[in-house]
């Protein structure tokens, strides 16, 4: 029997890779990296597995044996048959061609065989209330303790910008006063990038609200599931039918500022994005309210 050489390399695989990764980003939670985060890629690197023992019987495979193609029959695998939403299905294929490139970079490949594979993403809408719908929720008083507090997140979300994790991780000394007007004066929590909020007067009166309790952080522990359960039923009890997550207030945010006129620089600056294309998303939704407005306005106008 012939024997293996003990010295010889183990040849690298697709799911190994997907591990390396894991490993990596692991090492980066609580730093740069969220919990959340590592939980979708361990999420996409079971989609790949039960791809390749689906639809080529496999439990694994090289990644020498990695061909352009496979990636265009996985996204078409996750759409039929695991019948997943379109942006499920761009994001685990983006995560794929992801392990693939850095497992090119470290030496594991000698040729990317994704590097041309480009997804676009389905840009939708997104859902955002009005300033009347905000001014509907605020003036709302609700029986129940829990949506109290759901609302009053969601609104200082909705009028500050912030992202659900940098509220989470709001701290009393994050709060100072400049020149007589009250700011939020910290890192995000994503990016560690510093950034300013100046808070006007209802996300202010929120917070000094909160600010009384004496927790170390100002909002207490929040749980995102609770507290998204939460917002959906403040929803239904002000009569809002839009299917509106937590995430929404800071969509709510961007077009509230884009239709007051403040600039669309200023307004990415706010929502702390890296790059002003994410923020000229919420631009095109202001257009479409604008074409919307105008068409309505063309109907009622007698003269025409």
């Amino acid at each position: 029997m012939e024997k293996k050489n003990c010295n010889e390399r183990v040849m690298p695989t697709l799911l190994s890779a997907y591990d390396d990764d894991l490993k990596r980003l692991n090492e980066r939670v609580g730093k740069d990296r969220s919990e959340r985060t590592l939980l979708s890629l361990k999420q996409g690197r079971q989609h790949v597995a039960s791809f390749l023992k689906e639809q080529l019987k496999r439990d694994d495979i090289p990644l020498s044996e990695l061909m352009p193609q496979m990636i265009h029959d996985f996204c078409a695998w996750l759409s039929t048959s695991r019948g997943l939403k379109y942006g499920t299905v761009w994001l685990s294929c983006q995560q794929l061609k992801g392990v693939v490139t850095r497992a090119y970079q470290r030496g594991m490949l000698s040729w990317n065989p994704f590097s041309l594979f480009h997804i676009a993403k389905n840009i939708r809408p997104r859902e955002y209330l009005t300033e009347s719908e905000l001014a509907l929720l605020i003036n709302h008083h609700f029986e129940q303790q829990q949506l109290s507090f759901a609302r009053d997140i969601f609104v200082f979300a909705a009028l500050t910008g912030l992202a659900y994790i940098d509220i989470c991780e709001l701290r009393p000394s994050d709060v100072m006063t400049i020149d007589g007007t009250p700011w939020i004066v910290t890192r995000r929590h994503k990016s560690k990038i510093p950034f300013q909020v100046r808070l006007l007067k209802t996300p202010h009166a929120i917070l000094c609200r909160y600010l009384s309790n004496g927790n170390e952080k100002i909002f207490g522990q929040l749980k995102y599931r609770t507290l998204a359960i939460q917002v959906k039923k403040v929803m239904e009890e002000v009569g809002i039918t839009k299917h509106i997550t937590l995430h929404c207030a800071r969509h709510s945010f961007a077009v509230l500022a884009l239709n007051k006129g403040v600039p669309i620089e200023s307004v990415s600056r706010m929502l702390g994005h890296t790059n002003i294309t994410t923020t000229q998303i919420y631009a095109k939704i202001t257009l479409q309210k604008l074409d919307a407005d105008m068409t309505a306005l063309e109907h009622n106008l007698l003269l025409l």
